[in-house]
């Protein structure tokens, strides 16, 4: 890691000179080092780096032999090579890293095999991005490629052996945990709410308040996995299980990747996960993905610029205030500080520390403060985004959590009223001859409004029956229940005349059609909303019929979904402070030295 650090550093020095070191003085014609001219720029670049001149010649030693070996466009080595980076001790023999030449589609362990023979290394690990290669897997497998790079680490034979079953263990417990968070999501996502709505809980989109937005079912599917596992991401970074939350999140790249762009450029959801990506990086000190993480963090910054606005003005102007999104800010300005020290950019590196310290400094919160508000009920999360978004004012702060309660009880009374409605709307019209799926169906186009559901279902069948015979006369001359449109009944009951004598027709369904109150509120657009949240409908142990595996996976995934809307911004800031005093001593180390 350390020398991959010094080597960063000195490509930056490199370009910033425009030296390229396969050409001369540095590399002689028979592509040679030139001692004495790589000697002198060791010395150059030593103070600046802050590290020995043997250590600095080493490492531009190794520059310039991958420069050369890029340069003369070896093509043994582009396409046939893998580059291992050998413990510290066999290096004393070999002062260049190993080009090993193989195929992609060999087992990792016939590569083990052929580093034992040749440099006596009787137990090994290869590690590759941060992961220790399968040994009964092929290399392309594992996703390794042409001019991979690969650590090989020496271990004990029971260390080994132990690291290996734990390895596997490891791996099959995320790629199931993958695999059961997607099958879960992925039969949310197939549910629109026609099933039993007492029972059967179903996923809407909602904006950062809960009211929902209207999606087309194709691309709210896709929006579904995404943040579903982005949320299993997150709990599972909660846990500090870094390496598993990333195989989650990445995953979520791949589902918002098909969503609709526009929507995405004005909520803040793809935003948060190049960060949340990034931060796993970070943790597993996977420092190959410099570039990938370089990348991701710009993506966040346009699209949280896009989503809040010129000085977070749309922001304000949704939610009323932009404390609580600070947080973001926070890790974004410490992520960009840690990749901009990785490539030797100190002064960018210590400008975007400044801006985290002084973020840092305004979002730390008086414990005493926190405390004050669970003396009064409120839960320690209330507290800390209640506090933040009233600048500390715990007056205000305990307004404020009061304030979202309300909203949050209110909305949920209206769940409650959407939900009888729905299911007494199901059984009237059913009553008239609909069947269940297509009963719910409509019911659902209309926010649960019987009569326009009615209405809804009386058109289709009107526009079904303009290309039919039109209904036979001497059926109408025999219905007997007065007050009721012969016609319509015989269409309810497919001319049935016994079962259309029976038919009831509701007082409310023969009135014009009064809008219902239930749908007082209509759905918003993505044009009011700067998030995206999944709001869960209707919780229930599962339908009948459906497979007892199928209620578990969708239970199982349900309690990832936080119940605050506002859980993504509740941050304690440990891990934050410990990264500030960590890039503090790096930062300020370099300075003091090159002063």
């Amino acid at each position: 890691m350390a020398e991959l650090h010094i080597q960063a550093k000195l490509v930056n020095l490199l370009n910033q000179d425009n030296i390229q070191l396969r050409n001369p003085p540095y590399t002689t014609e028979d592509s040679e080092a030139g001692q004495q001219s790589l000697q002198e720029l060791a010395v150059n670049y030593a103070p600046i780096v802050c590290i020995s001149v043997s250590e600095v010649a080493s490492a531009l030693e190794s520059l310039r032999s991958q420069a050369v070996k890029s340069g003369m466009g070896n093509k043994t080595y582009r396409e046939t090579c893998v580059e291992l980076f050998l413990p510290k001790d066999l290096k004393k023999y070999t002062k260049k890293n190993y080009y090993l030449e193989t195929k992609l589609d060999v087992l990792a362990q016939d590569i083990m095999d052929r580093i034992t023979e040749q440099y006596g290394l009787k137990y090994i690990q290869l590690i590759f991005k941060g992961k220790t290669l399968t040994p009964e897997k092929r290399l392309d497998e594992q996703n390794v490629k042409n001019k991979s790079k690969m650590m090989v680490l020496r271990v004990s034979v029971p260390e080994r052996k132990k690291q290996m079953l734990a390895v596997e263990e490891e791996k099959k417990t995320q790629d199931q945990s993958v695999q059961r968070t997607q099958k879960g999501f992925q039969i949310l996502s197939e549910r629109d709410g026609t099933n039993d709505p007492a029972t059967t809980p179903f996923l809407e989109i909602a904006d950062q308040k809960g009211n929902p937005l209207k999606i087309p079912h194709s691309e709210k599917k896709a929006l579904i996995l995404a943040m579903g596992f982005h949320e299993k991401g997150r709990a599972l970074m909660k846990r500090k299980q870094y390496e598993a939350a990333l195989g989650h999140l990445v995953q979520a790249d791949d589902q918002f990747v098909k969503c609709d762009s526009k929507l995405l450029n004005t909520v803040d959801n793809y935003a948060v996960l190049q960060l949340d990506i990034v931060w796993c990086y970070r943790a597993l000190e996977a420092l190959s993905y410099l570039d990938d993480g370089k990348r991701r963090l710009q993506m966040a910054e346009d699209c949280f610029h896009n989503c809040y606005g010129d000085q977070q003005q749309r922001l304000m102007k949704i939610k009323g205030n932009a404390r609580g999104e600070e947080v973001l800010f926070l890790r974004l300005y410490l992520l960009q500080s840690i990749l901009a020290h990785m490539v030797g950019k100190e002064r960018q590196a210590t400008q975007k520390l400044k801006q985290a310290e002084d973020l840092y400094g305004r979002l730390c919160l008086d414990p005493g403060d926190i405390k004050e508000l669970k003396d009064l009920g409120f839960s320690e999360q209330e507290a800390r985004l209640g506090l933040r978004a009233c600048h500390g004012n715990v007056a205000e702060a305990a307004l404020h959590i009061t304030h979202r309660r309300q909203e949050r009880e209110e909305m949920k009374q209206k769940e409650r009223e959407k939900r009888r409605m729905c299911v007494e709307g199901l059984a009237t019209l059913r009553e008239l001859g609909y069947s269940k799926k297509d009963a719910a169906w409509a019911l659902l186009q209309t926010d649960g409004d019987m009569d326009g559901a009615y209405r809804m279902l009386l058109d289709s069948a009107v526009r079904t029956n303009n290309t039919e015979l039109p209904i036979n006369q001497s059926k109408v001359e025999q219905l007997t229940y007065p007050g009721f449109e012969p016609e319509v009944a015989l269409r309810l009951t497919g001319e049935n005349i016994q079962v259309a004598n029976q038919v009831v027709l509701p007082p409310e369904l023969l009135s014009p059609f009064p809008a219902s109150s239930l749908s007082e509120e209509p759905s918003t657009t993505s044009e009011s909303a700067c998030r995206t949240r999944m709001h869960a409908l209707f919780p229930g142990s599962g339908s009948q019929g459906e497979a007892p595996m199928d209620v578990d996976l969708v239970n199982e995934v349900l309690k990832d979904i936080p119940l605050h809307e506002e859980d993504y911004l509740d941050l304690t800031l440990e891990e934050e402070s410990e990264v500030i005093d960590k890039m503090k001593s790096y930062l300020y180390k370099n300075s003091a030295s090159s002063s």
